[in-house]
């Protein structure tokens, strides 16, 4: 059995890039699975396939192979062997394991904290393959937990759910990150249980010392913790009093301190800069506010905003560390977007680092999608 694309979706994969939508799949099986994809006689590659989902072909192979569930597997037994020495050098710490269509894996996600594996399965033909999976992962961590709560999931006609499948999977794990520990709860917590992608970006706060910092959509108090170690006041922004609770919690692990401010971040900014407050040093990572296409317009208005009002409020010489996770806004518009938003505050930017995903979240150019976080560390003057 094959898959049939016509041109635009051969075109697609003979330039490298994994995914062929629905409209441009001629022919192929009735059930998911494994299988070949061909534009007429021409081998192209082997991909992950659903009918039923718009996202009908996913490539993870432009060779042929006997046996294509074990090239898959072997894709995943080259990404752990990536992260080996990772591992061995931080048994605490946090890294993603396999990142999906970066390591060639599409629609799998493999994180670990502190000695706990999180799987997340987004694509049809994962689901068979699961004890294969789970059995390559067992050397590595006490416990592994199916987090299957994805909506991402339902597209694919697959039932959601969260479980262990080996070992006691704990309520909450301490992962280290450079100088500070932090808690993730696994099954309840957002995606895995953490965002892994920021944490070199988050070890960086460590290196900087300053009067005052903010921390704008802290989440669980990620970047707040690393900047509390060099600041004497450190203030952490959220709209989610559950987040917060997080946050403080954290802190108190760690014996920081830590001020948090449950607020919508876009009218706090405005608060603070009508009461003429000043910071050393502030962090924005929003949620992706372009979540489609279609959004990017409402989106760039969006990111613009928050970076205007937090540039207004440090200090001359002070840091601005502003992120963006989604992918529709490209590098180059992110940038466009900073030095618009300095321009209408009339202050100028200097970059010091352009920054991204951790190497863990790896890139490939023929898959912009994989290439999602941009991170700018500035310098306001």
């Amino acid at each position: 059995m094959r898959i049939l694309v016509n041109e635009r979706g051969a075109e697609r994969l003979l330039s490298r890039h994994l995914w062929v939508f629905r409209r441009d799949v001629l022919s192929g099986p009735d059930e998911p699975g494994l299988f070949p994809v061909y534009w007429g006689r021409r081998f192209l590659a082997l991909a992950l396939y659903n009918p039923q989902s718009d996202l009908t072909v996913r490539a993870y192979r432009f060779r042929p192979a006997h046996d294509p569930a074990q090239a898959l597997l072997e894709n995943l037994e080259r990404a752990l062997l990536r992260r080996q020495e990772a591992l061995e050098r931080e048994p605490q710490g946090g890294f993603r394991l396999a990142h999906a269509e970066g390591d060639f894996l599409p629609g799998l996600v493999v994180d670990y904290y502190g000695g706990h594996i999180v799987v997340q399965a987004t694509a049809h033909a994962w689901e068979a393959l699961l004890p294969e999976v789970a059995a390559r992962l067992r050397p590595l961590a006490q416990s592994l937990l199916a987090k299957h709560d994805a909506k991402a999931r339902a597209l694919e006609g697959l039932p959601l759910y969260v479980r262990p499948l080996w070992g006691q999977v704990p309520e909450r794990a301490v992962v280290q990150e450079g100088r500070v520990r932090y808690l993730v709860d696994l099954q309840e917590g957002q995606k895995t249980g953490a965002y892994l992608d920021q944490r070199d970006n988050r070890i960086l706060m460590e290196g900087y010392r300053g009067e005052r910092a903010l921390d704008v959509f802290s989440y669980a108090g990620g970047f707040g913790l690393h900047l509390a170690l060099g600041f004497r006041e450190v203030v952490s922004v959220d709209s989610s009093a559950e987040a917060l609770k997080r946050a403080e919690e954290n802190a108190r692990l760690n014996g920081l301190p830590l001020k948090t401010v449950e607020a919508n971040a876009f009218d706090y900014l405005r608060e603070l800069e009508r009461a003429g407050e000043r910071f050393d040093l502030i962090v924005l990572d929003p949620p992706a506010f372009a979540k489609g296409r279609k959004d990017l317009e409402r989106a760039y208005r969006a990111y613009k905003e928050v970076n205007l009002r937090a540039i207004k409020l440090l200090k001359e010489g002070g840091l601005l560390a502003s992120a963006s996770c989604s992918h529709h806004l490209t590098e180059a518009l992110f940038y466009q977007m900073l030095t618009e938003a300095a321009q209408d505050a009339h202050r100028a930017l200097r970059v010091v680092e352009r920054r991204g995903q951790g190497w863990d979240h790896p890139i490939l150019l023929t898959h912009p999608e994989t290439h999602y976080l941009k991170f700018a560390l500035l310098e306001v003057l």
